[in-house]
């Protein structure tokens, strides 16, 4: 996985985690234990750190950036989904921000959220806890709990868990 150290500071990988080989990692970037960050993702920590929590995943082709003094931070068991753009923004823990979202500065994603796929959030919004959030912009809808959308937020960082794993052991370069 190419991994770039910038200015002195160089991506640190937990060895619990796992990263696809074709992920890249530049500069102040965190990975904790059980995290995944998935193909053709991009990390891009030149500005500031950027933490991708324990048990979180960031999925194929997304990207996460930031400006200078804003945290980008992916809670505890949170789900970056497919091709999103999370810049300078926390995402809460075990929220889900589904395939495609855009998530910008200054931006707080509330623990157990679902943010619906290609949902724009914009910069400096603020959602409280397990809200389901769509639209562009995005507006809180409803509370998940009780929903189907609960099942999403629960299934989603065990499956990945699971999935990283057998990526870990089982992954061989054909060819």
């Amino acid at each position: 996985m190419p991994l770039f150290s910038l200015e002195g500071k160089a991506p640190y990988i937990h060895p619990d985690a796992f990263v696809a080989p074709t992920a890249t990692l530049v500069g102040d970037v965190v990975v904790e234990a059980g995290a995944s960050v998935w193909y053709n993702a991009v990390i891009r920590a030149d500005y500031s750190r950027i933490t991708v929590r324990e048990g979180a995943n960031v999925q194929d082709g997304s990207v996460l950036h930031g400006p200078p003094h804003l945290v980008t931070e992916v809670g505890v068991g949170a789900t970056i989904a497919h091709q999103c753009v999370v810049h300078g923004a926390v995402i809460g823990e075990k929220a889900l921000v589904g395939n495609g979202c855009t998530v910008l500065d200054g931006a707080r994603i509330g623990a157990r959220c679902l943010v619906a796929a290609h949902s724009l959030v914009p910069a400096g919004r603020e959602f409280a806890p397990g809200m389901f959030l769509a639209g562009a912009p995005v507006v809180a809808k409803r509370p998940i709990a009780g929903t189907q959308l609960e099942e999403w937020v629960d299934g989603n960082p065990g499956a990945y868990a699971e999935l990283a794993q057998r990526h870990r052991t089982k992954l061989l370069l054909v060819g």
